[in-house]
Parts: C-alpha cells; sequence; structure tokens
C-alpha cells in the first residue's frame, strides 16, 4: 500500500517518521517544503502538490489545521482529487473540525473515493512513541484497511461509527482535556496562594480520583512554562469554539465547557495565542 501524508507539522513530523521505521513507502506534501527536509533525508519521496501526491498513493493521510485548509488540499486547484486517478483512494483525515464539515467534504468526494475521520488524541509525545489514540469515522472496511498503517503511531483505533462519528468523538475528547487542564492550573493557583508547595501536588494526588495523566504533565509544564509549544492555545480554542457550535447545534447544555472557552478567548486576546496551553495559567494568576 502506498501511503501520501500532507500537513507536517507538530504531529505529522512524528508520525511520517514512525511510518517510515515501520518500513511503509512514504510520500509527502507540505505547503513549506523546506519542513519535508527531514523525511527526504530518512527515504520519504516529497511531491510539490497534493495532486501529485494522490497520483502516486494509494491511502492519503491529512494532518491539518482546520477544515479550510483541509478543503484546499483535497479540492482546490492542485488538489488530491484533481488526481483523475482510476483507483480509488482512501482519504484518511486526522485534522480536527466540524462533524458537519467533514460530512459534506466527504460527499463532495469523487464515487468511488472514501473518507475516513480520524482525529487523534494524545499529543506530539504520543505521535513520537507511537501511542496515540484515534478515533475513527467511516465505513467499517475502509477502517480495517487502513488500521496496520495506523498502527505505526497510534496504540488505539476505535471505529465509533460512520463518518463524523470520529470528530464528534474527539470533541467530547477535547471538552474533557480542556476542562481538565484548565482546572489544573486553578488548583496551583489556589495552592500556591495557601501557601502550599506546587509541585508537590501530582505526588499526592497520585493514585486518587484527581490523578491522571494530564495532572502528572501540567503541574511541570506551568511551573516550567515551555519555549516550545506542543499543543497551543489557539489550536485548543478552535475545538472549544467547535464544540460551542456542536452544542448549540444539538441542543446540549454545556455550562463548564462554556466557561472554558471564555477563559482561553481572554488567553487569546492576550497575545498568547500560538503558545502552549500551559500559558493559561499566567492569566489565572492576573
Amino acid at each position: 500500500m502506498r501511503i501520501g501524508f500532507a500537513g507536517i507539522g507538530l504531529m505529522g513530523l512524528p508520525m511520517c517518521r514512525r511510518l517510515l521505521q515501520a518500513g511503509h513507502q512514504l510520500a509527502v506534501w507540505n505547503r513549506s517544503q523546506a519542513k519535508t527536509a527531514p523525511l527526504a533525508a530518512a527515504g520519504a519521496t516529497v511531491y510539490d502538490s497534493p495532486q501529485a501526491l494522490a497520483a502516486h498513493t494509494d491511502v492519503v493521510i491529512l494532518c491539518l489545521f482546520d477544515a479550510n485548509a483541509v478543503a484546499e488540499v483535497v479540492f482546490g486547484k492542485h488538489g488530491l482529487v484533481q488526481a483523475q486517478k482510476k483507483t480509488a483512494i482512501t482519504v484518511v483525515d486526522h485534522s480536527s473540525i466540524a462533524p458537519q464539515r467533514t460530512q459534506e467534504l466527504a460527499k463532495q468526494l469523487p464515487a468511488d473515493w472514501h473518507w475516513v475521520d480520524a482525529p487523534v488524541s494524545g499529543g506530539t509525545a504520543g505521535a513520537e512513541a507511537g501511542t496515540l489514540a484515534i478515533m475513527a469515522g467511516g465505513a467499517a472496511e475502509q477502517v480495517e484497511r487502513i488500521r496496520p498503517v495506523l498502527a505505526a503511531y497510534a496504540a488505539q483505533v476505535t471505529h465509533m461509527g460512520a463518518v463524523g462519528a470520529g470528530q464528534v468523538t474527539k470533541l467530547c475528547n477535547q471538552t474533557i482535556v480542556t476542562a481538565t487542564i484548565t482546572a489544573i492550573a486553578e488548583a496551583m493557583c489556589l495552592a500556591q496562594d495557601a501557601n502550599v508547595e506546587v509541585a508537590k501536588l501530582p505526588e499526592a494526588l497520585a493514585g486518587g480520583w484527581a490523578d491522571s495523566v494530564l495532572l502528572q504533565e501540567f503541574v511541570s509544564r506551568m511551573l516550567h512554562l515551555p519555549e516550545q509549544p506542543t499543543a497551543t492555545v489557539q489550536t485548543m480554542l478552535k475545538d472549544l469554539n467547535t464544540i460551542a457550535e456542536l452544542a448549540q447545534t444539538q441542543g446540549t447544555a454545556m455550562p463548564v465547557s462554556h466557561a472554558v472557552q471564555q477563559l482561553y478567548q481572554i488567553v487569546q486576546r492576550q497575545g498568547l495565542g500560538s503558545q502552549d496551553v500551559s500559558h493559561i495559567i499566567q492569566t489565572l494568576k492576573g
């Protein structure tokens, strides 16, 4: 199976590295071609357009910022569908976009092409370690077809239903993640104001109901704010905005998520959008 990958960013780069390490035949494209250099050096073929990428592959994986980027890469002037292949392509979209938009894009594919929305959770560390969780939406046979490919960087691939179901599941994931990160930041501020040693919180709460991977990671990150982001404020806010839109459409009350969204909007307005999400603690500290 010939694999194409479009979007060599914070997540895309380690995912592609693991595909190469697993022995897959990999071709890549990125808007900024300089970012493909490490992959070319490792054996990947680099193409100058999504159209060229699709012409030489059977499965194309997308890892892009938003729905507009996905639409441009797939349906743009030099998009995937312009390849006019005689054989079908399966488009696997790791981007986090609105479920309804995902369904609209999938319907625009050529009749014999397939779409699997496959957003991921686990961050850059999970991509590097091959332990990502993937929530997939699409035809069951297509999910099974690509499962051996995804296994290069994912420890868990769960088929959640038809196209769009993966994106809904990712929004559920982000609802929990963003609220938890915010709660950790608030707890750290409370501990500091009460003259309790903040750095000991992960140790003190380990094994209890408040313990989590996020707790064990983010206390340290918020105490020593990273210069290089693994997940940015603006990316999290994008997901929170999508959560709010879906909740409104479905008539779902989400007061906690709404409050978290308002906080992230403030952080964004303070000019911290491109910073690691751990920087929200700066806003809470005032």
